[in-house]
């Protein structure tokens, strides 16, 4: 299996999943999902930029990454998988990407979303989202740095 952390943080990559995440987990390569990101070349450049020095970097629209995953194109590789939004990561789920397990670490607020925790707001399609993951029976946590607890979201709705 490619993909050995997945985490939903709206931020893609930063301080704290350029080099705590990465470094805790260790990433031989970031693949960001997202449709929006994709196609803009600021963000592109600005995710070049925060990546680890040493670690590859994929940025894929979720149609993409469904089929890149499908072809086992990073089989071999120790995957960090990142999406900016609880749906992006849904989706790959939903077709059937690998995953073990899900950490949700950054959503803001956002239409129709309540505080969780500390830098987690979520809404009912949010948290119905979560719930068919983990009904799938797919970990899903809520942790903004590795030694925060590890505990299951459902805890915190």
């Amino acid at each position: 299996m490619a993909i050995i952390h997945a985490r939903v943080d709206e931020r893609l990559i930063h301080g704290q999943v350029a080099m705590v995440w990465t470094n805790t987990v260790g990433a031989t390569r970031i693949v960001v999902v997202n449709d929006a990101a994709v196609k803009d070349e600021m963000i592109i450049a600005a995710l070049k930029m925060a990546k680890p020095a040493g670690v590859k970097l994929s940025i894929l629209s979720k149609n993409r990454a469904i089929e890149k995953f499908a072809e086992k194109t990073y089989d071999g590789e120790k995957v960090f998988l990142i999406t900016k939004n609880v749906g992006d990561m849904a989706a790959l789920v939903a077709a059937g990407v690998e995953i073990r397990a899900i950490n949700v670490g950054n959503v803001a607020k956002h239409e129709g979303s309540r505080p969780i925790k500390k830098s987690v707001e979520l809404n009912d399609t949010d948290i119905a989202q979560i719930k068919e993951i983990i009904g799938k029976g797919i970990p899903v946590t809520a942790q903004m740095i590795p030694n925060e607890s590890d505990q299951s979201i459902l805890n915190y709705l």
